[in-house]
């Protein structure tokens, strides 16, 4: 910095270098006028960011709002000194932080534009596609990474580092690394691959194991479901797709299948009466498809009718309270056909030994 202390040296008793007085006007103003862009882009993003919609300016004042104070002072501190006509390895120099901080301050805008980017694609695919909310943070943890990655390497060589050399090193200590924390990259690639391969979405409810839940959330190392008891479970992305896992969420219709048993006692003619009630019991409701009412076999007890339709939802409820509609209808039924269900009895047979 000899050459911008000379700038300032007297040339003649009282009097200043005019480049030196014309530097620090420039890197005045340079920060004057970069200080007020920022807080106008802050302000005019605050507006845009009470509306709903996305306004088509909101990201990039999002991003010019995110302009760091180093880099402001670092850039007018620069164009001061350019000003002042310093001597060329003082030039070289200042290029090279100017370039450097330019590097960190492009780091944070890029990150900050593609969290915004990816954020408001999240808000339009939400309804369309829920796969885009589990997706969403594994992309935004890749792009952030690959944007430092970069800024680094690109800073590094700027400072005269072989990064050639350095990039070698670190994928042979990535090696290690790798072996070390394998479980964590285990979860890493385990939820690239649920947001590629999209096994489940948030909204569905799945079944792994012994646990059962809604999914709230899906994270870069776990997904969190919400069980019915209402807690949360939090299971890890390599153990949930390491087993077996049922997704109700993708059912379009659901199969019902149920037996009704009646009594042994119960005449032949009657008997052949009981398919067509079941049908009918069945038929009588609304959104289900009738499949077959079967006198299926002979029981310990009773004697076994099976039926099998399909309810065209996957709603539970909606199930449920057809089901219920069809018991009741065939408990009327046999009221008037005057047939009894079965239950567990035992007949027991004594005969007198003679003397």
């Amino acid at each position: 910095m000899t050459g911008w202390i000379d700038a300032f040296r007297v040339s003649g008793p009282g009097a200043a270098a005019p480049d030196a007085w014309l530097g620090l006007l420039v890197a005045t103003a340079t920060l004057g006028v970069m200080w007020t862009l920022r807080g106008w882009a802050r302000r005019r993003y605050r507006q845009l960011a009470r509306t709903e919609e996305t306004e088509i300016l909101e990201i990039p004042l999002q991003v010019a709002g995110r302009t760091t104070w180093a880099f402001m002072l670092i850039a007018s501190a620069c164009a001061g000194l350019a000003t002042a006509r310093l001597g060329v390895g003082t030039e070289a120099i200042v290029e090279k932080i100017l370039t450097i901080a330019f590097f960190w301050q492009g780091g944070v805008w890029a990150s900050t534009a593609a969290a915004a980017w990816l954020d408001h694609r999240q808000r339009i695919m939400l309804e369309a596609d829920k796969a885009a909310a589990g997706s969403i943070g594994v992309i935004r943890f890749v792009a952030r990474v690959s944007i430092w990655a970069m800024v680094l390497l690109l800073t590094l060589d700027n400072l005269g580092i072989d990064i050639t050399a350095l990039v070698a090193g670190l994928g042979i200590g990535g090696i290690a690394i790798a072996l070390a924390v394998q479980k964590v990259l285990g979860d890493l690639l385990a939820s690239l691959s649920i947001a590629l391969d999209k096994p489940f979405l948030i909204g569905d409810f799945v079944v792994v194991g012994e646990h059962m839940g809604t999914v709230e959330y899906i994270g870069i190392k776990s997904t969190r479901l919400r069980s019915l008891s209402g807690e949360q479970i939090v299971m890890s992305n390599a153990d949930l797709l390491g087993g077996r896992l049922r997704n109700y969420g993708r059912m379009q219709e659901r199969r019902v299948a149920f037996t009704v048993g009646v009594a042994y006692e119960t005449p032949r003619e009657k008997l052949l009466e009981i398919p067509r009630l079941l049908r009918k019991a069945i038929a009588e409701q609304g959104a289900v498809r009738f499949d077959r009412a079967h006198f299926a076999g002979f029981g310990s007890y009773s004697l076994d009718f099976e039926c099998v339709y399909y309810v065209l939802s996957a709603d539970y409820t909606r199930y449920m309270d057809v089901q219920q509609a069809i018991n009741f209808r065939i408990l009327e039924e046999f009221e008037k056909l005057a047939v009894d269900f079965a239950y567990p009895t035992q007949v027991l047979w004594m005969r007198q030994a003679s003397c």
